[in-house]
């Protein structure tokens, strides 16, 4: 379309909005997630490339169409597996625009192979259901036998994780004898045979002597461990009569038959280490206890020793002993005197004292009664002086008062001039003629008006 097209005014046309390049692809970008959240695509991957920097860069294609994408270094270095080109994949991304070359692309934060995603959610769902029934419940877990009788294993007889087993308990405590149960650990059928093995090592708990009971296998795919997150083998192992030890895996691979377990051990190793006494600890430990066994039992004897030698020093002639007694009441009975003699002559003393202390503090009643009419006489002479002296001065302030009375004033002769208000009229020129005055006298009062001023 051209500005000279009919239908579009050069007025028109200069009013349009005009954006940039970058503000378009901005308007795009947010158009396109605000449309497209986070969600997984399936696809086949290829054109992978790793740069230094960590980030990966690669084609999602399937029959009809294709798509770039990217995973930066914080998310890529979480997957636990290598991811090739030509692999079903599916990713977790949010669809975006890279503005700076108004291409659109996928910005992955997550990643699974194909196929994961069913089985994942069945995983999930399994491990709801026997949550809510209570299969891994630790109340409902038993306690692991510090030294079993014997110890069964669930395993297959070709895999490592058996030789790791049985070289742990071997090295640890030899004299355990060991039952093996012989079961496939992956592949079609596989969980059933497990889960018979589990039954089987229950049924023939007591005629075995099990007293634990170690199911394992090595590490492994998510598909290769799938057989411990069977139902069949979470509810053998919750029906079986001895306690079970897991050892599935790697430390991070978990399995609902981990969940259900009375002990989840990380490894195959770790699972027999946590079923074996340590035998070099426990010949430690009989040391030790042989050492402080030794040491109690000198430590008795010396003391029946030291109690016996104690015992014979007692052991005296009984006329010895009588001689001794009465030596001993002799000495007490002099102690027993010499103590009533300086009992007595204490008491002397302190009643000699007290007699001395009784004369000095008796009291003196003549000085007394001296003291007490001399003070009289000084009372009543300073209450003579106190009231003259008040009279005189009484008689002082009724004469200023009375020099000071109004009353007396108009006794002489003068009159009190006060306007309608009550103001005392002091001077002529306050007042007016035809003004109300109110004139006070030494007996009574009159109203008079002002006629005129005298000069």
């Amino acid at each position: 379309m051209s500005l000279f097209d009919e239908n579009i005014s050069p007025v028109s046309a200069a009013a349009a909005t005009v954006i940039s390049v970058s503000e378009l692809n901005r308007r795009v970008r947010a158009a396109v997630e605000r449309a497209l959240p986070l969600t997984w695509v399936s696809g086949e991957m290829s054109n992978l490339r790793r740069y230094d920097s960590g980030h990966w860069y690669f084609t999602l294609k399937d029959a009809g169409a294709q798509v770039d994408c990217v995973m930066f270094r914080h998310k890529a270095q979480h997957i636990d597996w290598q991811p090739a080109d030509g692999m079903k994949v599916e990713v977790r991304a949010l669809a975006t625009v890279y503005e700076a070359r108004g291409k659109y692309q996928l910005n992955v934060e997550a990643m699974r192979r194909a196929g994961l995603g069913a089985l994942y959610e069945a995983y999930e769902r399994l491990k709801a259901k026997l949550e809510a029934e209570g299969l891994f419940a630790a109340e409902r877990k038993r306690q692991i036998p510090a030294f079993p009788r014997a110890i069964g294993v669930v395993t297959s007889p070709q895999a490592a994780a058996l030789r790791d087993v049985l070289t742990t308990l071997k090295r640890r405590m030899p004299s355990i004898p060991v039952v093996i149960y012989p079961a496939p650990v992956q592949g079609e059928g596989s969980a059933a045979k497990i889960m018979q093995a589990i039954a089987t090592a229950s049924t023939r708990a007591e005629t075995d002597h099990c007293d634990v009971l170690i199911v394992c296998r090595g590490g492994g795919s998510i598909e290769d461990l799938w057989s411990f997150n069977e139902e069949v083998v979470a509810r053998a192992i919750h029906a079986c009569s001895i306690p079970v030890v897991t050892g599935v895996g790697h430390e991070t691979d978990f399995t609902i038959a981990d969940f259900v377990a009375d002990a989840r051990a990380p490894t195959p190793t770790a699972a027999a280490e946590l079923v074996s006494p340590e035998r070099a600890e426990l010949s430690a430990q009989i040391a030790g206890l042989q050492a402080q066994f030794r040491r109690s039992m000198r430590r008795v004897l010396e003391d029946r020793m030291q109690k016996l030698d104690y015992l014979q020093r007692r052991l005296t002639h009984p006329g010895e002993r009588i001689a001794e007694r009465t030596r001993h009441l002799a000495q007490l009975g002099g102690r027993l005197h010499g103590a009533y003699a300086r009992g007595a002559d204490l008491r002397a003393r302190e009643l000699r004292e007290q007699l001395r202390r009784l004369r000095a503090a008796r009291p003196d009643l003549a000085r007394f009664e001296r003291e007490r009419r001399e003070s009289a006489r000084r009372l009543h002479a300073g209450m003579r002086m106190l009231l003259e002296q008040n009279t005189a001065r009484l008689a002082r302030v009724d004469a200023h008062v009375n020099a000071l009375d109004p009353q007396r004033q108009l006794e002489r002769g003068y009159s009190i001039a006060q306007t309608a208000n009550g103001v005392i009229v002091r001077d002529a020129a306050a007042v007016n003629s035809g003004d109300a005055l109110r004139v006070t006298f030494a007996r009574g009062a009159v109203h008079t008006e002002v006629k005129g001023k005298a000069d």
